[in-house]
C-alpha cells in the first residue's frame, strides 16, 4: 500500500469532522486548529489513554491540572525569558519569515533570493498583562509548557499526599509557542496540548529510571497501534540538547512528511527544583516582578537514610496530543480495493481510540418499530460505559458503513425486518476490518460488546 500523504490526513478530518482551520471563515489563523466533532473525540480518547496508563495503573504518579497563565517569576527562573528562542531571518526580497534551520545553502525557501537578514533570537512565549493597567509587574506568559506548573507546585503535591522519591506528577495541557513558521497541518502549531510526566528520583539513579521511561514510552505507542517500524529512537547530540538537559531520548515517526520528534524523554537533572528554589530566595528579583513575596520554599525530598535533604533528578517523558493524533490517523488511514473494483477508505484505529464504539443504523428511517428498536439498543449499550453510540438514521446502509468505516467505528449494528419480526430479537454485527456479519441476539449485545472492546 502507497504510503499516506498529508493530503489524505486533511482531506479526510476536513469531509469527517476531525479537524478545521480554527476562523476558517475569515481564512483562518495560522497555526491554530479547532478538533471537530470526530476529532474532539479522537483526542479525548488519547489523552485517556495516556492518564489511565499513567495515573491510573502506576501507584507512584499523581496528577495535576496547573494555570495557563503563568507568573513571570517562574520563566525566569526556569530560563524561559532568556533562552526559550528560536533564530529569525527575514528574506529582504519577498519579506518571508524563517527560522535560521530551514535555510538551504544560503537562500530563501520561498523566492530563492540569498538576500536575507542575520539571524536574531525571537522569544517563543506569548505575553500579557494580568490587571487593568500594563506595567512590568504586571507582566505574565501563556505557558510554553506544562512542566513548570508541575515544579513550581511540586512542595504542595508532597506534603499533601507524603510521596517519597521516586514518584511522578502527570499533567496533560494547553501550553503555547508563537512559532515563526507553523506548518504541517497540526504537526508544528501555536497552540497544543502536551502530555507530560514529571518523574522524581534520586540523583544516582537517574539513568536507570531515563531508561526506564524511554522504553516505556516506546510500549505504550505501539499499544495505541503505531508500528515499531515506524519509530525511531535517536539519542540527541550534546551539543542539541535543552538548556536543562543532561540528556534526552527523541522518539521519532514516520509521519507523511518524514521521520519527525512525536515524544520527548529528557533527563532534566535537578536544573527545575535548584533553580526555583534558589528563586524563592532572591527577593531583590522578586520585588522587581512580583512584589510581597518573601517565600523560602524549599523544594526538596528528605533521604531517611542520610537525614539530608537532596533536590531529585527529573526524568521527563514529554507528547503533543496533536502531534499523537496526527500518528495514530496516520497508522490508521488504509485505502482497499474491493472485488467491486472500488477503494474503500478505512481508519483502522485501535478501538479505545475510535470516536465512535458502535453505530446503530436502522434499515428503515420511516419504520417505527425498527427505529424504536435501534434507540433502545443504543440506549442499552450507552450503560456499559464503551463510550461513544451513535445512531445513524441515513436510511442507506451501505452509504452508512462507508462513513464508519472513513471514521474508524469498530462495530456497526444494522437493525432490519428480522429484527422485529422474529423471537428473540437478533441484529446484525458488521466488523469494520473483515467487513464480515453476523446474527447476535439483541439481549446479548451489551455483554458481547464489553468483551470485544475489553
Amino acid at each position: 500500500m502507497p504510503a499516506t500523504t498529508m493530503d489524505q490526513l486533511v482531506s479526510l478530518c476536513k469531509r469527517r469532522g476531525f479537524i478545521f482551520q480554527s476562523g476558517d471563515i475569515y481564512g483562518g489563523l495560522q497555526g491554530v486548529y479547532d478538533f471537530g466533532p470526530l476529532g474532539v473525540e479522537l483526542k479525548n480518547n488519547l489523552k485517556a489513554a495516556w492518564w489511565r496508563s499513567m495515573v491510573y495503573e502506576r501507584d507512584d504518579i499523581e496528577g495535576l491540572d496547573s494555570s495557563i497563565l503563568t507568573l513571570r517569576t517562574v520563566l525566569v527562573y526556569s530560563g524561559h525569558e532568556d533562552t526559550f528562542t528560536d533564530p529569525l531571518v527575514d528574506c529582504k526580497k519577498c519579506k518571508n519569515r524563517m527560522r535560521a534551520d530551514q535555510i538551504v545553502d544560503g537562500k530563501c525557501p520561498q523566492c530563492g533570493s540569498t538576500d536575507l537578514t542575520e539571524p536574531r533570537d525571537f522569544n517563543l512565549m506569548f505575553k500579557t498583562n494580568v490587571g487593568p493597567v500594563a506595567s512590568e509587574t504586571s507582566t505574565a506568559y501563556l505557558r510554553p509548557e506544562t512542566a513548570q506548573g508541575i515544579f513550581t507546585q511540586f512542595k504542595n503535591v508532597v506534603d499533601s499526599t507524603g510521596r517519597r522519591a521516586p514518584f511522578g506528577i502527570a499533567q496533560i495541557g494547553k501550553s503555547f509557542r508563537n512559532e515563526i513558521t507553523p506548518r504541517n497541518f497540526i504537526f508544528r502549531v501555536r497552540e497544543f496540548e502536551q502530555m507530560e510526566l514529571e518523574f522524581f528520583v534520586p540523583p544516582k539513579d537517574d539513568e536507570k529510571w531515563h531508561e526506564f521511561w524511554k522504553n516505556e514510552r516506546l510500549k505504550w505507542w505501539k499499544e495505541q497501534g503505531l508500528k515499531e517500524e515506524n519509530i525511531k529512537i535517536v539519542a540527541v547530540a550534546p551539543e542539541d540538547l535543552a538548556h536543562y538537559s543532561k540528556a534526552t531520548y527523541d522518539l521519532y515517526y514516520n509521519f507523511p512528511i518524514g521521520y519527525e520528534e512525536l515524544e520527548g524523554v529528557a533527563n532534566r537533572r535537578d536544573y527545575d527544583l535548584g533553580n526555583h528554589t534558589k528563586g524563592q530566595k532572591d527577593l531583590e528579583l522578586q520585588a522587581h516582578v512580583h512584589p510581597n513575596k518573601d517565600s523560602t520554599s524549599k523544594l526538596a525530598l528528605f533521604d531517611d537514610e542520610t537525614k539530608k535533604w537532596y533536590v531529585p533528578f527529573v526524568i521527563e517523558p514529554s507528547a503533543g496530543v496533536e502531534r499523537g493524533v496526527l500518528a495514530v490517523l496516520t497508522e490508521a488511514y488504509t485505502e482497499e480495493e474491493l472485488p467491486n473494483g472500488e477503494t474503500r477508505i478505512v481508519l483502522k484505529l485501535k478501538k479505545h481510540l475510535s470516536p465512535i464504539k458502535v453505530a446503530v443504523i436502522p434499515l428503515k428511517r420511516n419504520q417505527p418499530e425498527i427505529v424504536k428498536m435501534a434507540h433502545d439498543i443504543k440506549a442499552s449499550l450507552l450503560k456499559t460505559g464503551i463510550g461513544r453510540i451513535a445512531l445513524e438514521d441515513s436510511g442507506n446502509v451501505g452509504k452508512a458503513y462507508r462513513r464508519h468505516d472513513e471514521v474508524g467505528t469498530p462495530f456497526c449494528v444494522t437493525v432490519d425486518f428480522e429484527s422485529i419480526e422474529q423471537s428473540p430479537a437478533t441484529v446484525t454485527v458488521r466488523d469494520r476490518d473483515t467487513m464480515q456479519q453476523e446474527r447476535v441476539k439483541v439481549e446479548d449485545l451489551p455483554e458481547y460488546f464489553k468483551r470485544a472492546f475489553l
